[in-house]
């Protein structure tokens, strides 16, 4: 920090050189961590978060508005999720403390009905990683189960693993590595069988299969449509198209919800109320959700998954016609993992492929196993596809024969 205070013109100057490494996801060459939805949905979410950059939702009686945003959010998303009318939930920074949150208020429900002190979590291998940082944060058991070979969820594993302390068993829609959904109907009705929860990871998906389904796409059901789904996780700030960090949860009901819920009165500072696993939340990313979802409505966001599907089928269509890589499952909507060709005389190293199209831009995480390149593909890659494939077949030549012996897959921020 310095003595004494800068410019501001030199303050900012200095940001923007920080920049020069990073993903150009202006660009359309980042396949996932910012998505754009035009220059309309950046006017509206920016105008937004300058109206709301300094408010406060730690307390909403101070700042009613943020409680009306978050409470209309919730309910938008809850009727594209065909949530009864008894839904609730709240707004969240992101994928993993909806997570976290939905993980919390099964373990409380666990206590409370069943007298269960450690309940269990059951997750298939191809759950996200929150899972298990919920485990490790509640201290928490949790089985992880293997999947089929097309990638969906194994029930007939899962039931092997659940037991009379089993608090939530978990299915995704779609599950993030290769974009497959899992069969919800049963896993839902797994978990009823032994009296727990059943929590729908959508944060890749619930901005995106509502709408696909609109457009006719086959989408298997997944959302409070199937009986037994206690809660679900959808993410705004994915291809809902708002700026970081916004995210729901959503529960079938209030009473549901309020497990989730963290209420203290024996504080010199008076009763404390707490919905989700923040206290000060900022203002700015619940309103330009709120700004996207009114801008965009529900015919904009039907015009956006249109674009992304044709994008992402035309990467799956350029993908199957080179030799020696591969799309691993059967993945129809927006995530993609490129994978080498098991089956090809000349079987491709996509970690050796990842690297050769970093240096042309074009950015993928790795993942793994098996080693695989990961697109989550968006409105943001509209008009680039081709050139990602003319690079692409270029890129495979130049790596044909030759192997990384960086093996790495780290997605994370840790230093």
């Amino acid at each position: 920090m310095p003595q004494q205070g800068r410019n501001v013109d030199d303050v900012i100057a200095d940001l923007q050189a920080k920049r020069a490494g990073d993903a150009r996801w202006q660009d359309g060459k980042t396949f996932g961590m910012v998505y754009d939805g035009g220059p309309s949905v950046h006017e509206a979410a920016e105008r937004a978060a300058m109206l709301f950059l300094h408010e406060n939702a730690l307390n909403t009686k101070a700042f009613p508005s943020l409680a009306q945003i978050q409470s209309e959010v919730v309910g938008w998303t809850a009727e594209l999720l065909h949530g009864p009318d008894t839904a609730a939930g709240f707004l969240t920074s992101g994928g993993t403390e909806s997570i976290q949150c939905a993980v919390l208020a099964a373990r409380e429900r666990g206590r409370a009905e069943r007298g269960i002190r450690s309940g269990e979590i059951v997750v298939a291998e191809s759950a996200h990683a929150a899972f298990h940082k919920s485990a490790h944060m509640y201290d928490m058991p949790i089985h992880t189960t293997p999947v089929h070979d097309d990638w969906t969820v194994d029930v007939e594993a899962m039931a092997a693993a659940v037991n009379a302390d089993t608090v939530l068993v978990v299915g995704s829609a779609p599950q993030y590595p290769q974009g497959v959904v899992d069969p919800i109907p049963e896993i839902a009705a797994l978990a009823a069988s032994v009296g727990a929860n059943c929590h729908v990871d959508a944060c890749m998906g619930g901005f995106v299969l509502p709408f696909a389904e609109m457009l006719g796409r086959p989408v298997p059901v997944w959302d409070f449509r199937v009986d037994g789904v206690h809660s679900i996780s959808a993410d705004i700030h994915k291809l809902g198209y708002a700026p970081k960090g916004v995210s729901v949860v959503l529960h079938r009901t209030k009473e549901l919800r309020r497990y989730q819920t963290w209420m203290f009165d024996r504080w010199l500072g008076g009763f404390y109320g707490s919905p989700n696993l923040q206290g000060t939340r900022s203002g700015l990313p619940m309103a330009a959700a709120w700004a996207v979802m009114q801008h965009l409505g529900v015919e904009g966001y039907v015009d956006l998954t249109r674009q992304t599907l044709v994008n992402a089928d035309l990467i799956r269509a350029g993908i199957d016609e080179i030799d020696g890589i591969r799309v691993l499952g059967d993945g129809s909507y927006h995530l993609i993992a490129l994978a080498s060709d098991p089956t090809s005389a000349d079987p491709i190293d996509v970690f050796a492929l990842g690297d050769s199209l970093l240096s042309r831009g074009w950015f993928h995480d790795r993942q793994g196993p098996p080693d695989s390149l990961h697109s989550t593909v968006s409105n943001s890659n509209t008009g680039v596809i081709d050139s990602y494939l003319h690079d692409l077949r270029q890129c495979v030549a130049e790596v044909r024969g030759r192997a990384t012996h960086d093996r790495s897959t780290s997605y994370s921020t840790v230093e």
